[in-house]
């Protein structure tokens, strides 16, 4: 009878290891970026880090003086390692309408995704514009806001309907995550030719219910963060699906909603505001990659290995430092530097690791 006991804990011992995931240790450096005496963040959209170590924040500000609908709600900012502001990149720009995601390529090329001109545009090092994909509205189509309801509007190559998030290959393909009313991904060669695209609105594999971070990893495989199906989809740099994980983390029993019921009712449907569904999503370089993934509902970020396994989480919801309004965007320099824009917070915090510390577990289903 031992013997089969000890037996029973030998087969059954991965899946026990594998319901318990640690509440890791970590810090929030206090005025991670340092603005000017005149100058405030509006929602923080966006945050990229280059080679030498500057860190770039795309904003939602700039808009107080325009309507409530059509105001230029998108500003570039960088700053040095050490947070010190250096200047604003592009101002007064075409492109500028909405902010929503902020890259930098292996080459220190600064990309923009633009939602509102459903626009992505390339700086150089220097600042200057070198290659845009898209095309702005005509203001003398006015500014009226699409209209809502109605089947997904048709797919039109070399152009994007609030496009979300763009990331590369190791040859310099582009994947942008097309969006909020196209529902797919599409594929540009790195002289801005159309390839192809693929995906359509649906919860099927390999379609779509707002796209709305994207991922490379060393291998070229295509990370899809498909928030409002609260899942993860990968696929190769062709298109074709590999598989999908999802996040699940119990969820504390205090734990609130930003706005409205204090926390979606059990048995809700699939959405954004599901725990777990991934709003923001990066992938750390040299040859062990990890995923860290943010969430609107609890407000956590997850460690995650390639494969889908959550192997620790950290922070909740809130105002505080260490704590989380609504992640739009991750950016994961090294295994143990994140910095998470936030967009409730109107604010950037640089979030530092202490691998092989944590602070509690919390158990998975």
């Amino acid at each position: 009878m031992k013997r089969l006991w000890i037996g029973l804990l030998v087969v059954l011992s991965p899946v026990f290891a594998q319901r318990v995931v640690p509440e890791m240790s970590f810090e929030s450096v206090p005025n991670a970026i340092k603005l000017p005496p005149d100058m405030n963040l509006g929602e923080a959209s966006g945050v990229a880090v280059n080679s030498k170590g500057h860190i770039f924040v795309f904003t939602r500000s700039n808009s107080a003086y325009g309507p409530a609908y059509g105001a230029t709600a998108a500003q570039l900012l960088e700053f040095d390692p050490t947070g010190k502001f250096l200047r604003e990149i592009g101002k007064g720009l075409y492109a500028w309408s909405f902010a929503h995601t902020v890259r930098v390529d292996k080459d220190d090329n600064v990309w923009c995704v633009d939602k509102g001109s459903n626009t992505i545009v390339r700086f150089n090092p220097e600042g200057h514009v070198t290659m845009v994909l898209g095309r702005k509205q005509e203001s003398s189509d006015g500014a009226e806001p699409p209209p809502r309801g109605g089947p997904p509007p048709r797919h039109q190559n070399g152009r994007y309907n609030q496009p979300t998030d763009i990331a590369w290959n190791a040859d310099g393909d582009m994947f942008i995550s097309d969006g909020y009313k196209n529902s797919r991904v599409a594929k540009i060669d790195k002289n801005g030719e159309w390839v192809k695209s693929w995906g359509e609105r649906g919860n099927g594999s390999g379609q779509f219910n707002t796209p709305h971070s994207i991922a490379v990893d060393a291998k070229g495989n295509v990370y899809v963060a498909d928030r409002g199906n609260a899942r993860i989809q990968v696929f190769d740099q062709d298109g074709t699906f590999l598989r999908q994980f999802t996040i699940d983390v119990p969820v504390p029993p205090d734990a609130r909603t930003a706005f409205g019921d204090p926390a979606p009712a059990p048995g809700s449907p699939i959405g954004s505001m599901s725990a777990g569904a991934p709003d923001a999503m990066c992938i750390t370089p040299g040859p062990n990659q990890m995923m860290y993934v943010a969430d609107l509902f609890p407000g956590r970020i997850y460690k995650v290995t390639l494969d889908g396994k959550v192997v620790g989480v950290l922070g909740k919801s809130g105002k505080q430092l260490g704590q989380f309004g609504w992640v739009h965007q991750l950016a994961c320099p090294s295994e143990n530097t994140i910095y998470a824009a936030e967009l409730l917070n109107w604010r950037v915090q640089k979030l530092v690791l202490h691998p092989g510390k944590s602070t509690s577990t919390v158990s998975s289903r």
